[in-house]
């Protein structure tokens, strides 16, 4: 399994268009991503990254820590595009 946490840099969080946005992305992606919120240096039960509805749920907001996580052959590959996205602001 490959993990890797991130800020989540939009200013709305992972809500709306930036979640359309990871989950389209996450959609695309060879390895299935799973990913969860992060309190008290914990991570909290994961979502499908491919879910709107699950993105959402997690209530991160703005500078939020997320962490990605996938198993297979691409799921470094996988993990580090949405990673990547996610620490990019999506509302602009």
């Amino acid at each position: 399994m490959y993990q890797r946490r991130t800020l989540v840099a939009s200013s709305v969080g992972l809500h709306a268009r930036p979640a359309g946005l990871v989950a389209k992305t996450a959609a695309g992606q060879p390895a299935k991503v799973k990913i969860a919120k992060i309190t008290g240096g914990v991570a909290g039960d994961p979502v499908d990254a491919a879910s709107v509805l699950g993105l959402m749920t997690l209530g991160a907001a703005h500078g939020d820590e997320v962490e990605l996580s996938a198993e297979g052959d691409q799921a470094q590959t996988s993990v580090d595009a949405l990673a990547a996205l996610i620490a990019q602001d999506l509302d602009a």
